[in-house]
């Protein structure tokens, strides 16, 4: 079922409290992909760089400590409760580098050529207009400058997404996605994403696949409270389920995931597509 541009924005609202509590393990989680958009935006020391749909605060407060105090981020979201959830973040942290702002990605209220480098982790895919966000990234960026988007490869590469998806189904039945939809794999087929920046009038566009393994040093209990208060879908469709047949998920979501747990340490491996072109 597809959700209306609304409904998932209301998603992200209601999902904020739940990045925010399980914020150092979704940070550690996702620390591969933030690596490599850094290094494939080529951020450095004294750029000002702006980070579409930047959630609970990553990889903006990464990026901070980057561009340092002769940079500055700024961390923008269309959830107001993901805004003020990286709000808090940067304060406990005492960053003074860093700014936010509520909006939409194809409604960026900065000028023309205002940043140096924009990026994206894992924000492109909930786009409601992935082409008017991409080129409303281009029009804040200065020529010459990079955009760097990094997605997901489908949940075959993806077994933290996948084994869940494989066990709820056998309990609760997901009608398909449409390939276009927002979700998570929404740009998971190869040149999907970079067609678009090239539709965009990026130039020099590049794609890559990095592999990384998800690892955090949580148990399967932990990595199951987690995945099912992060995820919206997950939440929802949990909801229909009794007591009992959750339980019965959860036994049968721990013996299909044994191997991603060795010394009850989560490790996953994972794939994602760094997509990136210049102004």
């Amino acid at each position: 079922m597809t959700q209306s541009p609304d409904e998932v924005v209301n998603a992200w609202r209601e999902s904020a409290p739940y990045w925010e509590k399980h914020r150092p393990a979704i940070r550690r989680m996702f620390a591969p992909i933030t690596r490599a958009l850094i290094e494939e935006a080529a951020i450095c020391e004294g750029h000002r760089v702006i980070d579409v749909a930047g959630g609970a605060g990553e990889p903006s407060l990464t990026i901070s400590e980057i561009v340092g105090a002769r940079g500055s981020v700024v961390c923008t979201d269309i959830a107001s409760e993901m805004v003020e959830a990286a709000r808090r973040e940067s304060k406990k942290l005492q960053l003074t580098n860093i700014s936010f702002q509520q909006c939409a990605a194809d409604q960026l209220p900065f000028e023309s050529e205002s940043f140096d480098r924009a990026v994206s982790r894992l924000g492109v895919m909930f786009f409601p207009d992935p082409l008017a966000g991409i080129s409303e990234m281009l029009r804040v960026v200065k020529p010459a400058g990079s955009i760097a988007f990094a997605v997901w490869r489908d949940r075959q590469f993806n077994p933290f997404f996948g084994t869940v998806t494989e066990a709820l189904s056998r309990y609760i039945e997901s009608p398909p996605e449409g390939p276009d939809s927002p979700g998570a794999f929404r740009f998971a087929e190869s040149g999907k994403l970079a067609g678009l920046l090239t539709q965009a009038r990026a130039v020099d566009v590049k794609e890559r696949i990095l592999k990384f393994q998800i690892d955090t040093p949580v148990s399967f209990e932990e990595f199951w409270l987690l995945r099912s208060e992060m995820s919206e879908s997950l939440r929802d469709k949990l909801k229909q389920l009794s007591e009992d047949r959750i339980r019965a998920l959860v036994i049968d979501l721990k013996e299909a995931s044994r191997s991603y747990f060795p010394n009850d340490q989560m490790s996953f491996p994972a794939e994602a597509i760094i997509v990136s072109g210049k102004k």
